[in-house]
């Protein structure tokens, strides 16, 4: 077939008999506890930030984001079958964590440290762990790709990709391999916008020094992250059967919200009055 990217790769990247490694599980510990950390490490440096603070918000972060993506998933897409069945919450390995749900995860997260540790407002801590963001949100996204998934609508464009339908039974060896029609990669799309959304962030914070302006950096990255999310969305393929009925699917209704915030962050910015360490937002 010509024009066409057949999509072959397996998503376990090592066997081990047992356990095993997964490309979406690299590339989410790539983003979340590597990169991620190391930029916003970089930062404290910068600013001469007390350490306890850096290592407390690493676990904080990590914490709310896998507990929010899970719970998000669970509550938002699915949430007959994980209310009537909640053991299978726990069984993160199975895949399904929703973005929306760990930016709330992180929020909630962000609160509660900024309570006990930094005594700041919680825009001057979303400011600082939004430059890595992007990369750990188009890391996830590469990891879909890997895993076969959150894929788009046919298409006859040049670069659509036919994934594996089957890929579970597939990569375990119980099955020949079923191919979609070609269809958007629409986790490739993702990709390229949050990682030019991290090129961003980080010439804002790095270049500009646009933390400055308490709510910045947080509003921009809200608003081009949601809003690339809720136009990419219309290229998708339904995730859950009750999104066949919508006029905008789960991802957009959830992504309105954020785009507001984002949009009110950014004037909070430039018009708030109070000195940052008596703000209490």
């Amino acid at each position: 077939m010509l024009n066409v990217v057949t999509w072959t790769v397996d998503p376990i990247l090592l066997d081990l008999g047992g356990p095993s490694v997964g490309w979406y599980g690299l590339f989410f510990a790539l983003g979340l506890v590597v990169v991620g950390p190391y930029i916003v490490d970089k930062i404290w440096q910068k600013e001469k930030l007390p350490e306890k603070w850096f290592t407390s918000l690493f676990y904080y972060v990590l914490i709310g984001a896998v507990v929010g993506a899970r719970l998000g998933h669970c509550l938002f897409y699915e949430p007959e079958y994980f209310l009537a069945n909640p053991i299978e919450i726990l069984k993160i390995w199975q895949g399904g964590l929703a973005s929306h749900g760990g930016v709330l995860g992180i929020v909630i997260a962000i609160y509660f440290h900024s309570k006990r540790y930094t005594h700041r407002s919680m825009l001057w801590t979303f400011d600082r762990i939004c430059v890595p963001v992007g990369f750990a949100a188009g890391m996830i996204r590469l990891g879909n790709l890997m895993n076969h998934e959150i894929y788009g609508y046919a298409t006859d464009l040049p670069w659509g990709f036919r994934f594996i339908e089957n890929v579970r039974a597939w990569s375990a060896g119980l099955a020949e391999p079923i191919f979609s029609v070609p269809s958007h990669p629409t986790q490739i799309y993702e990709a390229l916008c949050y990682f030019t959304i991290f090129g961003i962030t980080m010439w804002m914070y790095w270049k500009k020094e646009a933390y400055k302006h308490t709510g910045l950096i947080f509003g921009v990255s809200m608003i081009l992250i949601f809003t690339a999310r809720f136009f990419i969305e219309f290229l998708k393929n339904d995730q859950v059967a009750f999104e066949a009925n919508m006029s905008l699917n789960m991802g957009q209704w959830l992504s309105i919200p954020f785009i507001l915030l984002g949009i009110w962050s950014v004037w909070y910015s430039f018009n708030a009055k109070t000195p940052v360490d008596k703000r209490l937002i």
